[in-house]
């Protein structure tokens, strides 16, 4: 499903650009996650009448839960213990059959591969996939088509970071179109693998798999397949602390009545953080996602009023 692309005149005077947001928070399932789901699952075609496995902290699992539920087959998700309340009872309503593990002490691969090796299944990897990054890529199509239309051409696009998919796929399709426009990937704060790698110009990992609030941008390691194109394509990318997460989730309630996750808020936390200088440029946040729990919108909340 198409999401607008839509013009923040209060940002942009605040940090003298055009900025824009690209609130994929209203997307299918409330994440950019059903863009590349449903494209991996409709590429397969007859491999996956069988059923499809996933593994997911949330969002990935209701994008694939969902495709599956469209093209009428069984999914299996494999979902750590503490994913989100939200996201697990969405998942569980298109359909999907839960399998979960603890992601301090097991592998998720590992228990994947397990499911595979027991039930089969067709594997719609949630950013280790050439179909997966393809589908995030439209996003970056829709970017560069709705500014064209106002005679615009980005600058700056912005986005959460974690296995590397969206930022993959985004990046090549914004710089295909716009090849001098800066493409920035945003980090939870000690969940810096993607910096670090390019930085090592090699794939490293994270020392933790939990320890943040934004639970969705908690991958081990980047993939190959999107490291590959963002090494290439990437500009740089930026850490932002749970803090700063948590301050943008509000700012975007209180000023623009949009619903974010932590994970999914990175982009502007890094806007209003002043992480990325964007005076006088054409600027689009993506905003990934917005399965968001009760209790974390209201802490976000409570912290963000009291301040003011």
């Amino acid at each position: 499903m198409r999401t607008p692309l839509i013009a923040a005149p209060a940002l942009s005077e605040q940090f003298a650009a055009r900025v824009f947001l690209k609130p994929e928070c209203m997307q299918r399932t409330g994440s950019f996650k059903f863009r590349g789901a449903y494209n991996a699952l409709m590429a397969a075609g007859d491999a996956a009448a069988g059923g499809v496995v996933a593994c997911s902290s949330g969002n990935h699992a209701q994008g694939v839960a969902e495709a599956a539920r469209l093209a009428g087959v069984p999914a299996t998700i494999v979902m750590p213990e503490d994913a989100p309340v939200v996201k697990v009872n969405r998942t569980r309503a298109a359909g999907a059959r839960i399998i979960t593990y603890d992601r301090a002490s097991e592998d998720r691969e590992e228990v994947l591969a397990d499911v595979i090796r027991r039930e089969g299944g067709f594997l719609i990897h949630p950013y280790n996939d050439t179909k997966v990054i393809a589908g995030q890529g439209t996003i970056g199509l829709e970017i560069v088509s709705e500014l064209a239309n106002m005679r615009l051409v980005p600058d700056v696009v912005m986005m959460p970071c974690s296995g590397g998919g969206l930022a993959a796929g985004v990046s090549l399709a914004v710089t295909e179109r716009a090849p001098n426009c800066r493409v920035l990937a945003m980090e939870p704060e000690g969940f810096d693998d993607y910096g670090r790698s390019l930085a090592a110009d090699e794939i490293v990992s994270n020392e933790r798999t939990s320890g943040s609030v934004c639970d969705a941008l908690l991958a081990p390691a980047p993939g190959a397949i999107g490291f590959t194109i963002n090494r290439e394509r990437l500009s740089g990318t930026r850490t932002v602390s749970d803090d700063a997460a948590l301050n943008a989730i509000a700012f975007a309630y209180e000023r623009f009545r949009l619903v974010l996750e932590p994970g999914g808020a990175l982009a502007l936390a890094a806007l209003l953080s002043g992480s990325v200088d964007v005076r006088g440029t054409v600027v689009v946040l993506v905003l990934s996602g917005g399965n968001v729990d009760d209790a974390v919108l209201a802490q976000a909340l409570a912290r963000y009023r009291s301040a003011a």
